[in-house]
């Protein structure tokens, strides 16, 4: 529950007028409820004292016909109200909040990410912002709301009625529906949590079913991935009906409470009107209250469903988005200036190092090629010197500062890698090349395609409106590595890191976009893994890599 408070108090700081404004309206819906059924009892009760007692004539029933009029129309606007405002201001929150959560994941240590599988991670991405929309709308402010009209009530039946009466029905709402919920999510808490894994299981299964859908049935699995994504379902199921037993039996205990706390309201009301203390009329107005009340705790049925996979998506949230906010509060300089390795070398997991200790220096506008058999950690070196990775022995400095420790909008500012595998959107190629500068103008789209020798081709097709498919689909291997470079390049870095930036592409091709790519990015230093001769016939050194 904590980790579920700490990432409500982060929403609630991001749309904190309209919460408010949503929770006051709530108050207000409650408040209308409880006095249009205690002034409701109070008007029939008195009416009929005053007419037993021969009085009726001059009983005023046009001001309370009134109030109750008022109280019924106004309470349902209040409640139109309420529900605009807090569902619009929690639909931007969690808008804001999956953004934040993005952003925080780009924090993550780079092996981690590159063992993210995209479907399971969008379907609980997905399923986690969607149980924080519970957790606002159904949980939060509803308690908020119910807790203070409970109290509210209390100090007007204190002056109103009797303080004894008082006493007992709010504390009565206030105490057993609390214990009702924490016991109830002791016992809801797993089931919620199995039932949401399951579901999570079962969307991803389904996807990679549809997906693979041709190489299971070629190799004869297509039966055995749809048991699995059975299988996971039916575990759903079951969790499902374990949590809606817990739900009914909350339930029940809640309209319990409703019952005795109005029971109770009647019985010391008979009493203190036989004792004189009160009159009829204001007895009716504490019975009819406690029975309004009921809807204050009402809520809390729904939250106890949920409260599972609440507190579990909270708990995998927040972490991302807590590395977002604190790596946006802090603002380091762009580095510039030579990228140095002092003697670097990784360790592969609990084994030895990736490469022996590795030494080199590029001063701005030099290229230097690293070289070695596939293996030898060339990549490995390119993402150190982005920052991706950390050193386990010696130093990497790209302008005196440690890339690692930059934040990461610092850190793109001036360094730009392009890995072996071409990262492509769904879209067109302008908006593929917009990623890496939005404000850039075509004419600088086209220049940084002419660069990289893809302006031809394009221009031959829909040029900048070109469309692609699914991570790139239309493009040949070569075209999209040459679209990658493009992109790259239009960020303007100080630092280009190059995985392989040939691969795909006929020696004269290459010739030309390396020469391209130097005329594109004079003033930055080139570190390349390559071993093809476009690569390294411009560099100004070649290092090589040794395995260890």
């Amino acid at each position: 529950m904590r980790d579920l408070i700490r990432l409500l108090r982060i929403i609630l700081r991001a749309e904190r007028r309209s919460l408010l404004r949503g929770l006051a309206l709530s108050v207000v819906v409650l408040a209308m409820g409880v006095a249009l059924l205690g002034l409701s009892g109070w008007f029939i009760t008195a009416a009929a004292a005053a007419g037993m007692a021969g009085i009726g004539i001059l009983f005023n029933v046009f001001a309370p016909s009134a109030m109750v009029r008022f109280l019924a129309l106004g309470r349902t606007a209040a409640r139109y109200g309420e529900r605009v405002l807090t569902h619009d201001a929690t639909l931007r929150a969690l808008s804001a909040l999956r953004v934040r959560l993005l952003m925080g994941l780009l924090h993550s240590p780079h092996r981690h990410l590159e063992r993210m599988r995209a479907n399971a991670f969008l379907n609980r991405v997905t399923a986690d912002t969607d149980a924080l929309d519970g957790a606002l709308l159904r949980l939060m402010l509803p308690a908020l709301a119910g807790w203070g009209v409970i109290l509210l009530s209390t100090l007007l039946l204190w002056v109103l009625v009797h303080p004894a009466l008082a006493l007992t029905i709010g504390g009565g709402y206030l105490l057993l529906p609390t214990g009702v919920f924490l016991l109830g999510q002791k016992l809801a808490t797993k089931p919620a949590r199995r039932a949401e894994a399951a579901m999570q299981a079962g969307r991803s299964r389904l996807i990679d079913l549809i997906a693979g859908r041709d190489d299971l049935t070629v190799y004869g699995q297509i039966g055995v991935a749809t048991d699995a994504v059975l299988s996971a379902f039916s575990r759903h199921g079951a969790a499902r009906a374990r949590l809606d037993r817990t739900e009914r039996r909350a339930g029940a205990f809640l309209d319990l409470t409703a019952a005795a706390m109005t029971a109770l309201a009647l019985g010391m009301g008979m009493a203190l009107v036989q004792q004189g203390s009160i009159t009829a009329a204001e007895a009716a107005i504490a019975i009819f209250a406690a029975l309004a009340l009921g809807e204050t705790v009402a809520p809390v049925r729904r939250a106890l469903a949920e409260i599972g996979r609440m507190t579990q998506a909270a708990r995998r949230i927040l972490p991302s988005v807590e590395t977002e906010i604190a790596s946006s509060q802090g603002s380091i300089r762009a580095p510039s200036g030579s990228l140095t390795f002092d003697a670097v070398a990784l360790k592969r997991g609990q084994g030895g190092m990736v490469f022996a200790p590795l030494s080199l220096t590029v001063a701005p506008g030099e290229t230097v090629v690293l070289q070695g058999p596939s293996g030898s950690g060339k990549s490995t070196a390119l993402l150190l010197a982005a920052g991706a990775l950390t050193p386990s022995a010696g130093a990497v400095r790209f302008g005196g500062l440690d890339p690692a420790q930059l934040p990461l909008e610092t850190r793109t500012q001036s360094i730009a890698l392009v890995p072996q595998r071409h990262a492509l959107i769904a879209g067109s190629v302008a908006e593929n090349l917009l990623l890496a500068a939005p404000n850039a103008p075509d004419a600088e789209l086209w220049q940084a395609l002419e660069a990289t020798q893809l302006s031809h081709t394009l221009r031959q097709r829909e040029g900048l409106g070109t469309r692609l498919g699914f991570r790139g689909a239309g493009l040949s291997g070569g075209e999209a590595r040459r679209l990658v470079l493009a992109r790259a390049i239009l960020r303007r870095p100080r630092l280009l890191l190059l995985d392989e930036p040939t691969e795909g592409l006929d020696a004269a091709t290459a010739r030309v976009v390396m020469t391209g790519l130097r005329r594109a990015c004079p003033d930055a230093a080139f570190l390349i893994a390559g071993h093809r001769s476009a690569e390294t016939e411009g560099a100004d050194r070649c290092v090589e890599v040794i395995r260890n």
